[in-house]
């Protein structure tokens, strides 16, 4: 990848990290599906397991630990605040809902009841404590009088009303569960009743996302790691019966994909290679081979479907490429719409001859260069539970290695993408493109109808959007409105950029059809414009670069980013789910 961007991933399938046995919990089936036309399953991941033995375990003596996974119960209630018993009650209140009036009381009625049985001290408390319901604020208080051990004032802002406001109203419920070491736990609003039923039903999943997500800590590479004892989180206020209950159970659903994500990121590249990344892939169609299918193509066998740019790519590392390609079908019905999810597989990116060196290179941190095929692997899982109807989706990861040795790919070499194009690399930096130039081909060649495709592509994607935002590239509205109006859903942040075709005059050669990049003004768009040239022009395509928001520089931890608006956008192009 170019400039700044790495990846990790690990080398066992996450179970369902957070679940509960009544909402979260899985149907695991045998897996009955071939993972490729020439070799007997058993074959097939014996030669897995060999190609990671012969390098995995003699690089670091690393291996990931068993840690087994907490299980929250989650779960929608219509109770009184003061009659719950548990260990910690918070409620999410706005900078309106702490306002008072004249003599000291809450203007609120919810905090005024609460306040009201409690002597006055909440209200003294929280102006103590300079609680004003700012977001980001949060006040634990130990108060005798009520069926609750503590009470928690959570700050959702001036109005609360986003979803990423209730996510981290989540959030700090997972820390202050984490600090308290409590076992159950209570989240209600102080000022539900203006919600709509949709918005209840809406910030229900918010919460629980946020709290599952944010109780989740990896673990598998320390050697110590702490029994975390949150066991029930009640949602109270926010209605109950079968329609929550479905918004919790898919809430779930989509963190154990997000975590998954997390966790394939975090592992290190002597862990994480392309050879375990497609034994995690076998694993999702393995355990909901119901509706999954899984076909990994070695190097012969891209030889024969002439993928010499992403070849090309692999060809200086120890481990070699593996083509992943997973297929979902539902459960039963016709199938409306196909779509395909393609997600840069890079799992360690040293920059090959053109190697990243210098400050700001962020070579120790390309374990995350392979974050797109984190969101598609992520969201492949969370889809397998999840089982919606009327859609066919192709999950497609080109993974590899970029190294350098005596077979590596050069500065000046001519390499011939599997639709015929040639391409002359004048960098080996930018070699995420490559890879993506004959798995779009190959996603194309599938059927599908639409393509979204995932990448830590380039640094000047995150010059100009910062470390939270992903740029969005389509020529095609309709698919932009699809994609946006999912992240609006999700919570994730997306800036469409503008696909400029006058500055494809960068990326021609004069030997080969084309150079893999251009000047490095407006370098995000060139590397887009690139990958248009392998889209066959009948299918919808959008192309995110997702260099910024892959990686949480101040928890020096990966994000899971994209794996929920993944879901979401298969969802709406979906029907009902099972």
């Amino acid at each position: 990848m170019a400039a700044r961007l790495a990846f990790l991933a690990r080398p066992r399938l996450v179970s369902l990290l957070i679940s509960s046995p009544s909402l979260f919990q899985s149907n695991l089936r045998p897996f009955r599906s071939p993972l490729r036309p020439s070799l007997s399953t058993h074959s097939h991941r014996r030669r897995i397991r060999t190609a990671r033995m012969a390098h995995t375990d003699t690089l670091g003596l690393t291996k990931p630990a068993n840690v087994d996974p907490p299980k929250i119960a989650f779960s929608a209630k219509e109770v009184d605040l003061l009659e719950w018993k548990g260990d910690i009650l918070a409620v999410g209140v706005t900078e309106k809902d702490m306002a008072k009036d004249e003599n000291s009381k809450f203007e609120n009625s919810i905090l005024r009841k609460l306040d009201t049985h409690l002597g006055g001290l909440l209200a003294e408390a929280s102006a103590e404590e300079d609680f004003t319901g700012k977001a980001g604020q949060s006040t634990v208080l130990r108060l005798p009088g009520i069926g609750s051990k503590r009470i928690g004032l959570i700050g959702l802002g001036q109005n609360g009303s986003s979803v990423n406001s209730y996510r981290a109203l989540g959030e700090a419920v997972a820390t202050a569960a984490k600090s308290a070491q409590a076992s159950k736990v209570a989240v209600a609003l102080a000022s539900a009743e203006i919600l709509s039923a949709d918005v209840k039903l809406s910030t229900a999943s918010a919460i629980a996302s946020g709290t599952l997500l944010g109780i989740f800590e990896d673990n598998r590479f320390k050697s110590e790691s702490k029994k975390l004892p949150l066991q029930s989180v009640e949602i109270i206020g926010l209605g109950n019966g079968p329609d929550v209950e479905k918004k919790l159970k898919c809430a779930g659903d989509i963190s154990s994909g997000i975590i998954f994500g997390r966790e394939l990121v975090n592992a290190p590249a002597n862990v994480l290679t392309p050879a375990v990344l497609a034994e995690e892939a076998s694993k999702i169609a393995s355990t909901y081979s119901d509706v999954f299918t899984a076909k990994i193509l070695d190097v012969e066998q891209c030889k024969e479907l002439k993928m010499g740019s992403y070849l090309g790519v692999g060809a200086a590392s120890a481990n070699p490429p593996h083509f992943i390609h997973l297929c979902y079908k539902p459960p039963s019905g016709p199938v409306n719409a196909k779509l395909g999810l393609v997600g840069k597989g890079l799992t360690f990116d040293s920059g090959g001859y053109n190697i990243k060196t210098g400050p700001g290179c962020s070579i120790e941190l390309m374990k995350f260069d392979m974050g797109g095929s984190a969101a598609v692997l992520g969201a492949a899982k969370a889809l397998g539970q999840i089982k919606p109807l009327g859609v066919e989706v192709h999950f497609i990861v080109a993974a590899c290695e970029n190294m350098i040795s005596g077979t590596g790919m050069r500065p000046g070499d001519i390499v011939t993408a599997s639709n015929g194009k040639t391409i002359e690399v004048n960098n080996t930096d930018a070699e995420g493109r490559l890879t993506l130039a004959d798995a779009l081909v190959y996603t194309c060649n599938q059927g599908v109808e639409k393509i979204v495709d995932l990448a830590t592509l380039t640094g000047a994607c995150v010059v100009a959007l910062g470390p939270t935002i992903a740029g969005v590239f389509t020529p095609s509205d309709e698919l932009a409105k699809e994609v946006l109006g999912a992240s609006e859903v999700s919570g994730e942040k997306f800036w469409r950029m503008p696909l400029e075709e006058s500055y494809w005059e960068s990326m021609k050669s004069g030997v080969a059809d084309m150079v893999n990049t251009g000047g490095r003004q407006g370098g995000a768009i060139t590397a887009a414009l690139f990958l248009k040239q392998f889209v066959d022009e009948k299918v919808q395509w959008m192309h995110i670069d997702m260099a910024g928001p892959v990686w949480n520089e101040k928890k020096r931890a990966a994000t899971g980013f994209g794996v929920s608006t993944l879901v979401e956008w298969v969802l709406k192009n979906g029907s009902s789910s099972t």
